[in-house]
């Protein structure tokens, strides 16, 4: 793998493991920060395949416009569409003060999260 594509699913990792970790808090979990670092898991794996598919990026977070320069490398995405659109939705939400996550929406992108890192890593032929 590519150094800076190792990069980008280290911080993708990162970002998983804070969504399993605040996913376990009993007392006062971040809804918030569930979506958002679900969100992040996601985008960071779709730039890590860019990566090791030689294809630039701009600086974005906009997951379906990302997805889309991915396809060619990675056509079985498509089915990821709809995931990755709920993801971008609802961390552009929670980013402003007049909307707080539910926990079915924190638990709806763990899920979507789950999802498209699965099929991520199984892209950039990591383990699961």
């Amino acid at each position: 793998m590519k150094p800076i594509a190792a990069e980008w699913v280290a911080k993708a990792e990162d970002d998983f493991a804070m969504v399993e970790r605040e996913s376990q808090v009993d007392a006062n979990p971040s809804y918030d920060g569930i979506c958002f670092h679900a969100q992040q898991c996601a985008e960071k794996y779709l730039k890590a395949r860019l990566c090791e598919a030689g294809i630039d990026f701009p600086k974005m977070h906009d997951l379906v416009a990302l997805l889309g320069m991915a396809l060619d490398t990675e056509p079985e995405w498509e089915t990821h569409r709809e995931d990755l659109a709920f993801l971008t939705d609802l961390a552009n939400n929670i980013r402003y003060p007049s909307y707080t996550a539910s926990e079915a929406e924190a638990c709806a992108a763990r899920e979507r999260c789950r999802r498209f890192r699965e099929a991520a890593r199984t892209g950039l032929s990591l383990g699961s």
